[in-house]
Parts: structure tokens; C-alpha cells; sequence
């Protein structure tokens, strides 16, 4: 059975999971905030994704039923814990898209050593950039680099990206990791999403699964506003003419490197 998700109410379709969750919205707020700065900064974004990965590994991940022995097994023959646990042989992969997923990144796959076997992680890295044009509109990503450890075949494979504005970049990302095999699973791990990022990311993976903590709109009209997101899809907006997120929380890359490039 899979575990009950407390998320907002939308018309995206299957595989959309918007976290309706005060604690960690109360966060967000104060990382989109422009008295936020390092190292606090950083602080927030590592608890953030120490969350939300706990909670997509919850959700998402298969799990077993287990007799383990605990120390008091020493003792009395009833030391012994039965009971549903995470498989902790599901292999996985979590994707490094630079600069702005270093960092989440990390997070999720330190977080995974500690409940997966290690030898069934592994962490791969690509090299990514918006392209835009004489205008500034993102028109595309391109990959200057990637280390990636091999094939991907059955395995979970996880983006932990944090600003989910155009999708151009995740929908780069799938398109470079299915030259090698078929995922069991792709999850996307965003901070604040688009209904644009939501669009193009079903249209270059229908069976890609994205969890977020918010979604942003402010593009939209008040009327569109005042619907259920999804329920006028194609007139809800959350870019502004540069492709930046609104109300969004400006250059999350920026603001971790503490580097304006």
C-alpha cells in the first residue's frame, strides 16, 4: 500500500505530487526571501532536500518485510524486529545537474547511503546550461559534460533540481540518460515549479514522477488565479518574459555560489 501524500489539489494529472506541508512551505518562504543570504542560505536548502527526499523515498520507493535481529537477540530468542522496511537493495541513481543540483544532489545521495545498501547508489554528474536568445527567452539546454557511472537499466533515477521554471534542462537530462536504459523509475525533486515545467517534462517523459514543494503562477490572470491549478492549464503562466520563476526566489545557482555569472 502506498503511503498517504498530504499535497494540494490539482488538474496536472497522474504523477504531478504538489506537498501541501506548512513546515516545509514556512522554509521555502524564507529561502525565496531576499534577506536570505549565506550561509543561511545553504542551510535551508540542505534541510529542505533532507526532507523531501525522506519523504519521496517513503512514498515511492518499493519496500520488504524483514526479521532482524536487534542486540537483544544476545539475550532473549524475541529480539528480533519483524516488520516493512525500504528494500534496501533498490538501485539507484541521483543525477547532479550543475550548479544549481550540486548541493541537492549530495544531500539525497548522503541520505541514501544511510538507508539503501551503499553499493546499490551511486551518484552521476552532468554539466548543463540554459541557451537563450537575442531576447533572453530560454530556447533549450545544452550539456557541456557529463560523469555518468553507467547503465540505468531497473534502477531509480532521481533529479534533484530545485527551480523547475522552463524544464528544458530535466527534459535534456532524461533525454541524455535514455541512451543508457530503460529507468524503473525517473523522479524529478524540485523546490518550485511552473505549469510550464509540469507541460514540458509529460511531454518528454509521460512516466517521469515530480514531487515539489510549491507552485508558482503569478503569471497568471486573477481569474486563472482563483481556479484549481490545472483547470486552465494552457493560460496559467509562471515565468515572466526571461523564463524566471514568479513569484519564484531568483537565482537559486547564484545565491549557493555566492557567484553572479
Amino acid at each position: 500500500m502506498t503511503p498517504h501524500l498530504t499535497q494540494i489539489d490539482h488538474r496536472y494529472g497522474e504523477g504531478v505530487h504538489v506537498l501541501d506541508d506548512p513546515f516545509l512551505t514556512t522554509q521555502l518562504a524564507r529561502l525565496c526571501s531576499p534577506e536570505t543570504t549565506q550561509p543561511t542560505f545553504n542551510q535551508l536548502v540542505h534541510q529542505l532536500y533532507t526532507s523531501l527526499i525522506r519523504i519521496v523515498i517513503s512514498h515511492a520507493f518499493p519496500r520488504v518485510n524483514v526479521a532482524m535481529d536487534t542486540r537483544m537477540k544476545a539475550s532473549t530468542p524475541l529480539g528480533v524486529f519483524r516488520g516493512e522496511i525500504v528494500d534496501r537493495q533498490t538501485p539507484t541513481v541521483v543525477v547532479d545537474i550543475a550548479r544549481a543540483g550540486i548541493l541537492p544532489s549530495q544531500v539525497c545521495y548522503d541520505t541514501f547511503n544511510t538507508v539503501l545498501d551503499p553499493s546499490a547508489v551511486r551518484q552521476d554528474h552532468l554539466i548543463m546550461a540554459r541557451t537563450t536568445d537575442a531576447e533572453e527567452q530560454v530556447t533549450g539546454a545544452a550539456v557541456g559534460a557529463h560523469k555518468i557511472g553507467g547503465p540505468i537499466d531497473d534502477c531509480f533515477v532521481l533529479f534533484p533540481d530545485p527551480m523547475g521554471a522552463t524544464g528544458n534542462s530535466l527534459a535534456k537530462a532524461i533525454e541524455v540518460y535514455r541512451q543508457f536504459g530503460k529507468a524503473r523509475r525517473l523522479i524529478t525533486l524540485n523546490l518550485v515549479i511552473t505549469p510550464q515545467f509540469i507541460r514540458r517534462l509529460k511531454q518528454a517523459a509521460p512516466e517521469v514522477v515530480i514531487y515539489a514543494l510549491r507552485l508558482d503562477r503569478g503569471m497568471s490572470t486573477p481569474d486563472v488565479l482563483a481556479t484549481v491549478p490545472g483547470t486552465h492549464w494552457d493560460r496559467e503562466s509562471g515565468l515572466d518574459e526571461r523564463h524566471y520563476i514568479v513569484p519564484g526566489g531568483g537565482g537559486f545557482g547564484e545565491l549557493m555560489n555566492n557567484s553572479w555569472i
